[in-house]
């Protein structure tokens, strides 16, 4: 089995939603006149990583290229370090008011709005990264987080993984990209 693919198709599938949503609408009838209209759709993503940080910050970067070609160039997303367009800890705010489209950023850090967010992040002692992959797939996880994460008009997609964190804490972070639904 291709992992490259098989990644792929689950983006373009969460991809393929997320427009439905930001588009505003969800019939077939509706996406048939979005497309007539748009050529390319411009989506800003802000993150909460340094420009170019090694495995997270360019992970984002990545991300977006990767979308931009499953899209045939029909989505394009420029990204914004932390602090280029919101300071790092405000992407959960910004993408909710609809500030930017997308956000790039690790779940724990939203803990102060949503005590349960932590959990869809790397934790102590936590799943491991098949674990976790398993559980947000196909144990009801992304149920949970999209529940969550509802009131606050946001979409949750895991988009890298970089396993459980030590006790002592570590440098590695699930991060994970956030969707506006306005």
């Amino acid at each position: 089995m291709n992992k490259r693919a098989t990644w792929g198709k689950w983006v373009l599938v969460g991809m393929t939603t997320a427009l439905l949503v930001a588009c505003g609408g969800s019939e077939e009838k509706e996406v048939a006149k979005v497309e007539q209209k748009v050529d390319t759709i411009h989506w800003k993503m802000v993150t909460t990583w340094p420009k170019n940080a090694p495995g997270m910050g360019t992970g984002a970067e990545v991300l977006a290229q990767n979308i931009k070609e499953m899209s045939n160039g029909r989505l394009d997303i420029k990204v914004y370090a932390a602090g280029e367009l919101v300071p790092a800890l405000e992407v959960f705010d910004a993408v909710s008011r609809g500030t930017a489209q997308m956000g790039h950023g690790t779940a724990y850090y939203w803990k102060g709005k949503i005590p349960a967010a932590q959990f869809f992040s790397t934790v102590p002692f936590g799943f491991n990264a098949q674990e976790f992959n398993a559980w947000i797939g196909e144990g009801g996880g992304l149920a949970l987080w999209e529940e969550i994460y509802a009131p606050f008009n946001l979409i949750p997609m895991v988009a890298g993984n970089a396993g459980v964190q030590m006790g002592g804490g570590s440098i590695k972070r699930l991060t994970h990209w956030l969707i506006s639904k306005a």
